[in-house]
């Protein structure tokens, strides 16, 4: 059911900031930020978002493909410049080379 405004922002009461874009009625999550500093970024179509990318206080970034509910580590750049990449199945990720 379509709702009278179109949402742009939700702050829960733990202290996470989620943020939306598109059109009234299609909102899509595109950035979840976390009392802690973290950032998440995700891409898709209103309930199908996917966590495409993660940034710690600390300067990692992690990337992320799969769809939603089945985001895979696949790659993680740590703050010192190191890139990391990773294989296999959402849980078992392994790294590959660095």
């Amino acid at each position: 059911e379509c709702c009278a405004e179109r949402r742009v922002r939700v702050d829960h009461p733990e202290g996470r900031v989620e943020h939306y874009e598109g059109r009234q009625c299609t909102e899509r999550v595109v950035r979840t930020e976390w009392p802690d500093g973290k950032v998440q970024h995700y891409e898709g179509e209103k309930g199908a978002e996917r966590l495409a990318r993660e940034e710690s206080p600390d300067g990692e970034v992690r990337y992320f493909e799969g769809d939603k509910g089945e985001e895979r580590g696949v790659r993680k750049e740590l703050a010192d410049g190191e890139v990391r990449y990773y294989e296999g199945e959402q849980g078992a990720e392994r790294m590959v080379r660095a």
